[in-house]
């Protein structure tokens, strides 16, 4: 299941963030660093996915 979230989170970062922990602080954390800059996005994802 972690293999599916990590590809969503280099699609949508959002997406894979909210797959792991939902409508958190983590997710609108991730929504702004998207929209700040894709690839921060995708680490931060990576990240909140690989640390749980």
């Amino acid at each position: 299941m972690d293999l599916i979230r990590i590809i969503f989170a280099i699609i949508l970062p959002p997406l894979g963030v909210f797959l792991q922990v939902g409508l958190g602080l983590h997710f609108w954390l991730n929504i702004l660093l998207t929209i700040c800059g894709y690839i921060p996005g995708i680490i931060h994802a990576v990240w909140i996915i690989a640390r749980r």
